[in-house]
């Protein structure tokens, strides 16, 4: 059986793309692993069975949504509140696939996955990429990211309630991640406008409602977006006109 010399350097690159894509995960893990951990700790105390802990991080796959889940599953909310409530969480990834799309492999089970993968923290790495580089490397980066954060959930299961005595409010981890990220982003994308965005959502937001911060937050930062990019296409077309 024969080996054709062309299909040397298609595996050559593959290797190099989960090589590289595994290097580009190694800081999602340095936030992943304390987060998962405190999230597996938590999990724990809240009495939460093993099986279903390490099931919602391969499953469900969403920090901020997780971590809700604990005190959901632990009151025993019906399964269609508990799915509002993660919709809601999760309504912001709707918005993460659009510049993402032509990056996306080709092959729709990797795809799918990527899809189902794209988190918050997956996202800021792939959007700091180059874009020639994205369709090779989302795949193997969405991978290790999930890879990380299951790890990390089973290993805070398995220390369980001890490190939640010693170190308290463990559960603010995911917050500092997400901090982190957001500063890392903007430092290479260099746009002040999401942040103006999200600070006037947010204070708007504050005014109105308690209970209901997050859902209202997002939706008006969603209708800021949109309300900004009209105006730009209008300023865009306007300017065409005059040209």
């Amino acid at each position: 059986m024969t080996t054709h010399s062309k299909d040397i350097p298609v595996a050559q690159d593959n290797h190099t793309d989960w090589a590289e894509g595994f290097k580009k995960s190694l800081p999602v893990a340095m936030g992943y692993l304390p987060a998962g951990i405190a999230f597996g700790v938590l999990a724990q105390v809240a009495g939460i069975p093993v099986w279903a802990t390490v099931m919602l991080s391969i499953v469900l796959y969403a920090g901020a949504a997780q971590y809700a889940c604990i005190p959901m599953l632990s009151a025993g909310l019906p399964i269609g509140t508990m799915a509002t409530n993660i919709a809601a969480i999760n309504l912001r990834h709707i918005f993460y696939g659009m510049p993402l799309l032509q990056s996306l492999p080709d092959n729709k089970v990797a795809k799918t996955y990527c899809l189902f993968a794209l988190t918050d923290e997956t996202f800021s790495v792939m959007t700091s990429l180059p874009a020639e580089s994205r369709k090779a490397l989302i795949l193997p980066i969405s991978f290790f990211n999930q890879m990380w954060w299951v790890v990390a959930g089973a290993i805070g299961v398995m220390i369980g309630s001890a490190l939640n005595d010693l170190i308290p409010h463990l559960d603010f981890a995911l917050v500092c991640l997400f901090a982190i990220l957001a500063y890392e982003q903007f430092k290479s994308v260099k746009r002040y406008f999401p942040i103006v965005i999200a600070v006037v959502s947010l204070i708007i937001a504050s005014l109105f409602t308690t209970n209901w911060v997050l859902l209202m937050a997002i939706s008006i930062c969603i209708l800021l977006i949109l309300a900004r990019g009209y105006w730009v296409q209008g300023n865009t077309k306007g300017a065409n006109n005059d040209q």
